[in-house]
């Protein structure tokens, strides 16, 4: 394997030659921040559209760009071959379709899929988190370099969805699981101390290390990395909990109660502050909240470490995006709130058409918002609400959209669409 300053050349020069690469699930920074300019704003299923590619069987991952490749997972032959495929950005090309490993398309609910995490790459390999609980990394060619099916066999009442992110060499994921038992309300509803975190090492496929939560319940949520009183922390929310591990080693650092089942929105972290949701409030007695948890401290400093709370639209899917010196907050029934970050206080309030899994994206002071109807609302980012454009793409979609060489990929049910110039940038 590369060594880490390699591969910060190498994603230098692809960023120069092809602009910003889009390696995980919400981009470089892992929440819906691009650098990219001059990006499309108006378009439609036939004006303004690079190429359209139909991707076979069903999946509802995030398509990731590193140079001229753009590659997603799917679940085809009823969700049991597992495949990543590659296309080429320029043109759109299938350039390989890959079955990385046969699963068994067990139980999930309707609005997830046999292939919902991100893949991520480190412009070497592709790494990848199937359904079934099963690792495998993938040259940028499509041979398989390694497959670990022996973490754990997983299940859920929802099913999988929580992305993979790399930390230097280990491939980390979180593993919020409930109970295959006669009991399906362990870990759903019920809190265990199954719930753990493991990180694999990329040249191997081996775990290095897996670490505990405690008691918490089955969720969906992508970590983050961060720095804190400068040293790298692994920041990681699960269903009735909010945590901070060394990435190198695995040990828990600190934790922070927020009570809820089934979270989904990803982390998102500024200011100093981890933003996140707790759960449905059907199934939570004290009610869902967003939360701002400050970082630092050691052990549980739940009493003594959430900034703010607030329980008026939260989300239930899609993420929050942060956008210094605001917080911008998308229900999945399409309410849409713009908060001061670092105090929770409501800036504005607006509703959007439709409603929402993916999360948004902010590029060149504006924000995309995607509906599940396939509809991808411009509006300016700020103190004030005001629509740019609303596309109709008039497919289903789910998966939250990437950015590269000055285009945007859009994945629907069927198909994967590239927005912008044909060629890039």
């Amino acid at each position: 394997m590369k060594s880490a300053i390699a591969l910060l050349l190498a994603a230098t020069v692809a960023a120069a030659a092809y602009g910003e690469n889009w390696p995980r699930f919400r981009g470089p920074t892992g929440q819906g921040i691009s650098t990219e300019t001059g990006l499309a704003t108006e378009w439609s299923a036939t004006s303004n559209v690079a190429w359209k590619t139909p991707i076979p069987g069903a999946g509802w991952s995030s398509p990731i760009v590193w140079g001229d490749r753009v590659f997603v997972t799917t679940g085809d032959d009823g969700g049991a071959s597992f495949r990543l495929i590659a296309l080429d950005r320029k043109s759109g090309k299938v350039l390989w379709n890959t079955e990385v490993l046969r699963q068994e398309p067990g139980f999930k609910l309707s609005q997830n899929s046999y292939a919902t995490p991100t893949p991520v790459t480190d412009g070497e390999r592709v790494y990848v988190l199937a359904f079934d609980g099963s690792f495998a990394a993938l040259t940028m060619d499509g041979s398989i370099v390694w497959t670990n099916r022996d973490v754990i066999k997983f299940y859920s009442q929802h099913g999988l969805s929580a992305s993979p992110i790399l930390y230097n060499d280990l491939l980390i994921a979180t593993i919020d699981h409930s109970s295959r038992g006669p009991d399906k309300y362990v870990g759903w509803q019920k809190p265990w101390d199954q719930s753990f975190v493991v990180a694999l090492d990329t040249g191997t496929g081996k775990v290095r290390w897996q670490a505990k939560r405690g008691m918490s319940r089955l969720a969906h949520i992508t970590p983050q990395v961060t720095t804190v009183d400068g040293q790298d922390q692994l920041v990681s929310a699960a269903g009735d909990v909010v945590q901070g591990f060394d990435p190198k080693t695995g040990e828990r650092i600190w934790t922070v109660t927020s009570r809820g089942e089934g979270v989904v929105p990803s982390i998102v972290i500024g200011e100093g502050l981890v933003f996140t949701a707790s759960g449905f409030p059907t199934h939570v007695p004290e009610g869902a909240a967003i939360r701002a948890v400050r970082l630092g401290g050691k052990g549980d400093v739940t009493a003594t470490h959430i900034a703010w709370q607030d329980a008026q639209d939260v989300p239930s899917l899609p993420s929050m995006l942060y956008v210094k010196p605001y917080l911008y907050v998308i229900t999945e029934r399409g309410v849409l709130r713009c908060l001061k970050a670092a105090t929770g206080e409501t800036v504005w309030r607006d509703r959007l058409g439709g409603n929402y899994s993916a999360s948004p994206l902010w590029a060149d002071g504006r924000i995309y918002f995607t509906s599940e109807q396939g509809t991808t609302t411009v509006i300016e980012s700020g103190p004030a609400f005001k629509v740019i454009a609303k596309n109709v793409l008039g497919e289903k979609c789910c998966a939250s959209p990437a950015v590269s060489g000055g285009q945007i990929f859009i994945r629907t049910e069927g198909n994967l669409y590239c927005i912008g110039q044909a060629g890039g940038k």
